[in-house]
């Protein structure tokens, strides 16, 4: 493929926004009814009775759909997990050109077994911080080519945790990131390290 101006298509670029204290509101309450999805044993009537309910807020929803890059979810910054529900309860406490720090916590929706988060929620949240590092260090537009995660330890729900990602060597278009999550106590639950690419003007 060749960089002409018909094959040049923009990336969606990820502007921060502000949520409007509704959205806030939202967010917090689609939080408790994944956590609570997923630990309810309800009567038939009551899953009913509740699919309803949220197949009727889903409708409601639907009619203001917005595009990528429009729509808030994913660009709240001031709301844990920058507003998105896949994203787990964290929020940059520093940031810089070299390294960026997250502090949150797990819950409930992500636990895998007797009470640990799940192993593919690890990765979800490192790719994630991988990406605020390449925000932060001004890099262009950029895809996860590789992600390699060493579980330490059991990393638990709803306790206070640190991750900590910083640049480890850039070479062109390849930066190397590494991380490493722990808890209160410093002791390291899992560390990371993945190659993040810049997209060439041709690519999504």
């Amino acid at each position: 493929m060749t960089d002409t101006e018909d094959d040049i298509r923009e990336f969606a670029r990820v502007t921060p926004v502000e949520a409007a204290p509704g959205m806030a509101r939202f967010m917090t309450a689609m939080r408790r009814l994944q956590d609570t999805a997923v630990s309810t044993n309800p009567d038939e009537r009551l899953w009913n009775d509740a699919a309803e309910l949220i197949e009727g807020v889903g409708a409601r929803l639907e009619k203001h759909k917005a595009p990528a890059g429009v729509a808030p979810a994913g660009r709240a910054r001031d709301i844990p997990g920058n507003g998105h529900p896949l994203m787990p309860l964290w929020r940059v406490a520093e940031s810089g050109p070299n390294e960026v720090t997250m502090r949150g916590h797990f819950t409930r929706f992500h636990v895998g077994g007797n009470d640990a988060v799940h192993g593919g929620v690890i990765p979800l949240f490192y790719d994630w911080h991988f990406g605020m590092v390449v925000s932060a260090a001004g890099r262009p537009d950029s895809r996860t080519a590789y992600l390699h995660v060493d579980y330490r330890r059991i990393t638990p729900t709803d306790e206070p945790l640190l991750a900590r990602a910083w640049i480890d060597a850039v070479d062109g278009r390849k930066l190397f990131v590494r991380a490493e999550m722990t808890d209160s106590e410093g002791n390291v639950l899992s560390e990371a390290n993945g190659l993040m690419i810049k997209l060439l003007p041709h690519q999504p």
